[in-house]
């Protein structure tokens, strides 16, 4: 199956458990629809460039998925949907990275990736 990233914005007046009750419900919605959820992180909250829907802020979430593209068509249709949900954005990938993202390491380690690509 299509492998693929996924990050997505709520509103800054959530809880934390509420944010992360998101990913939850979007990872069934997931395998409901014959894909998996092979993992999540929640980045917590930002600050965003941009005001959007009058909001500075928002809890920001990081999903990998292994799923068919219908699965995750009905994950995005659902997530524009929600009104907590303010922005969406899937990327199709050729294969997952190893450990956490770039957003979850800290400076130090992040720094010595950068050197590694030169």
């Amino acid at each position: 199956m299509p492998l693929y990233e996924h990050v997505f914005i709520s509103r800054q007046d959530l809880s934390n458990a509420q944010a992360e009750g998101l990913i939850e419900h979007f990872a069934a919605v997931l395998s409901d629809n014959g894909g998996k959820l092979v993992d999540h992180e929640y980045w917590g909250v930002k600050t965003m460039a941009y005001k959007i829907n009058k909001n500075r802020k928002g809890h920001y979430a990081y999903l990998r998925s292994d799923a068919p593209a219908p699965a995750v068509q009905e994950m995005e249709r659902l997530m524009r949907l929600h009104d907590d949900v303010m922005r969406v954005l899937t990327i199709k990938v050729d294969e997952h990275a190893e450990g956490p993202s770039i957003q979850m390491q800290k400076r130090d380690e992040r720094d010595d990736r950068r050197r590694e690509r030169r």
